[in-house]
């Protein structure tokens, strides 16, 4: 029987207690992605020192213990099934953790029914040296990218990570410094305020790829509030979960100073995919090319000349932009709005920018 829903669905928020109790009492499908930074499991034996003897402020504390393997593991299938049960389909769930821990919750992801989607490795600028000399530097952490099912229709801004990545496809190695310097929380003793802070460059990226302006964002184990102080800068909403209130203490100071982006415009990437469709054609009928117009490829190594139903012909091909562009190439398939160029002014430009100006004047003649 699916759990009751809350009487106030609430957001921009921090709930202080434990995260399976507290998503227990969310509305079923109510939040559109989730990133958790769980326990890591780190199992340290002991003390860590540097050469100098200078003791290395490790993660000791007691929310990051447990006394064995199952009883990790049956905290994880725990946190994890309350956060599918409250995952809208269209959501998606990160998960980030070292090798102490990702293995084994990536083993319970796919044991509940989501779908993996990428891993993602974060590849550390600046890691803390291995002092002992008897392993590799740890220089990385995984983040497990995953859908609610197989077949879910998840959120991708594949061309806001493009923009981002200066014009290539986003890999899925990302290198980001550690959090450090002033974005680092301290207390009055000038100690780390958690020994876990993530960088917001990390969240900054996680948000933009799988997110739209006004989701909803949960972060069941908040710490300092990293997560929501990203949602809340980037017009999103969040949720947090925390238990520790020193923690929620800090989060609620450094929430309290984000301003959000107040012009919505400014946070979304146009989908070329939702961009209407404009055939070849109209470029020709407007006048912008004409019949004879003689196109290239960037090269000069293959031309076609333009026909008036809106089709192209080369020395031994014809039909449309993409067909002869296709097959001039040897190619299977051809975008001929990027292939294809045409001189304009002494430049030699792609024909793409000919679309893009008709696609301009009906977007401003629909407003």
């Amino acid at each position: 029987m699916p759990a009751k829903k809350s009487a106030a669905f609430k957001t921009n928020v921090i709930y202080g207690g434990d995260c399976i109790a507290a998503m227990k009492k969310l509305p079923e499908g109510s939040v559109d992605l989730i990133f958790a930074d769980p326990p890591y499991n780190l199992q340290l034996g002991g003390e860590l020192h540097r050469p100098d003897n200078s003791r290395v402020d490790g993660v000791d504390d007691e929310w990051d213990r447990f006394s064995d393997f199952k009883a990790y593991d049956d905290f994880t299938h725990a946190w994890l099934a309350a956060a599918r049960r409250i995952l809208k389909d269209t959501g998606s769930l990160w998960v980030i953790g070292s090798y102490h821990n990702i293995f084994r919750v990536g083993a319970t992801l796919q044991d509940l029914g989501y779908w993996v989607l990428n891993d993602i490795v974060w590849r550390k600028s600046n890691p803390m040296p291995n002092f002992r000399g008897t392993r590799f530097t740890n220089a990385h952490e995984t983040l497990i990218w995953c859908a609610k099912s197989k077949d879910a229709r998840y959120t991708f801004n594949y061309d806001a990570m493009k923009n981002m990545n200066d014009g290539l496809q986003m890999r899925s190695d990302w290198t980001l410094p550690l959090c450090t310097g002033e974005e680092r929380l301290k207390g009055e003793d000038g100690a780390k305020i958690h020994p876990t802070q993530k960088p917001e460059s990390l969240l900054y990226r996680v948000l933009m790829a799988a997110t739209k302006p006004g989701d909803v964002v949960l972060d069941p184990f908040f710490g300092t509030g990293t997560t929501g102080a990203v949602a809340k800068s980037l017009g999103r909403k969040y949720i947090g979960i925390e238990r520790d209130k020193n923690y929620i203490a800090a989060a609620r100071s450094r929430l309290s100073k984000i301003k959000p982006v107040e012009d919505e415009k400014l946070l979304i990437t146009p989908s070329k995919k939702s961009e209407p469709r404009i055939p070849f054609g109209t470029v020709v009928e407007r006048g912008l090319l004409r019949a004879g117009s003689v196109l290239t490829d960037p090269s000069g190594r293959f031309s076609a000349k333009v026909r008036a139903d809106g089709t192209v012909i080369s020395s031994d091909h014809r039909g449309s932009i993409h067909q002869v562009g296709a097959a001039v190439q040897g190619a299977p398939a051809c975008n001929g709005w990027t292939f294809w160029h045409v001189k304009m002014g002494g430049d030699l430009v792609a024909i793409d920018v000919l679309r893009q100006k008709v696609r301009a004047e009906l977007v401003t003649a629909v407003q």
